[in-house]
């Protein structure tokens, strides 16, 4: 689950390193809040509904960017990052974007590591109570707290859906979720909430996605949330079931939200931006007036 800014050109003065820094943090926050949610649920059956999970994730992302948001603006999503790198390259340059990347992907691991760690009691209860062998056919089971899946393996035994499918389902959802964030972060848009709202709103987004789309692909919407804790599984005994994963699967929740991000941000821009007021040339006067 993906992503966000809550302040989407932080100064130039701002040193890459600190920025990398804040997405490590605020990345690890939101994928623990979002891991550690699956984790209560399938393991302990703390939460009740596919609803509790997604609030609970939803507050994490809105939570790792108000953490973050003011050192890095808060990206904590690959796809975000690309989806600003080609049409807000004024606030965010492409020679940061794989520094990025690279601590999106770190805080998403160190997550999982902290998630395995404190739940691995229940995980072997888990799998003794239910005859699963990790590393074995059918442990997606316990491995998707980690690593997401499609279709839900805690819905659907026997229900079977292409890669193509799960990955249109990925894209779709983070095409959705990236042209919220660039409405939210949109100075010449009125209808914005104001006094700090919009990360609220933001994470709210990923929830509302996820209690809609998370039976049919646990709902990613963020390479680093998936790819992170799944190379985390797999070290931990999971193996293949981790990576490819059934059916060669991975690559669905890396390439679908790499390929929708960009397209809601497109479809934003043709749609809605071109009809704001002012003028580019305005925009870049205030861009440049933060700066100096």
């Amino acid at each position: 689950m993906s992503l966000v800014k809550v302040n989407s050109d932080p100064p130039k003065k701002t040193r890459l390193l600190n920025a990398c820094m804040g997405e490590t943090l605020g990345t690890f926050i939101l994928v623990l809040f979002g891991t550690g949610s699956v984790a209560a649920a399938v393991y302990t059956g703390a939460q009740i509904g596919l609803w509790q999970v997604a609030a609970v994730w939803g507050f994490g992302v809105t939570i790792a960017i108000y953490v973050s948001g003011a050192v890095s603006g808060a990206h904590l999503n690959p796809a975000v990052s690309l989806a600003f790198v080609i049409f807000r390259r004024d606030q965010f340059p492409l020679d940061r974007l794989f520094a990025y990347w690279g601590s999106q992907l770190l805080g998403a691991i160190l997550a999982g590591v902290v998630v395995l760690i404190l739940f691995n009691p229940f995980i072997d209860q888990f799998e003794s109570d239910n005859g699963i062998v990790r590393g074995a056919e059918g442990s997606q089971k316990s491995a998707m707290a980690f690593g997401e899946y499609f279709p839900n393996p805690a819905m659907f035994d026997s229900l079977s859906i292409s890669p193509f499918h799960a990955f249109a389902v990925e894209a779709f959802g983070t095409a959705i979720l990236a042209m919220v964030i660039f409405a939210l972060t949109e100075r010449r848009n009125a209808g914005i909430p104001t006094n700090g709202m919009a990360p609220f709103f933001i994470g709210f987004t990923v929830a509302a996605l996820i209690s809609l789309f998370a039976p049919i692909t646990q709902a990613g919407w963020n390479p680093a949330r998936d790819f992170g804790p799944r190379i985390v599984a797999a070290l931990a005994g999971w193996g293949e079931i981790a990576i490819p994963g059934p059916e060669g699967g991975f690559w669905v929740y890396v390439l679908g939200p790499l390929v929708g991000a960009p397209i809601g941000a497109l479809i934003y821009k043709l749609v809605i931006e071109t009809g704001l007021p002012g003028n580019n040339k305005e925009l870049e006067e205030v861009v440049r007036s933060r700066y100096e």
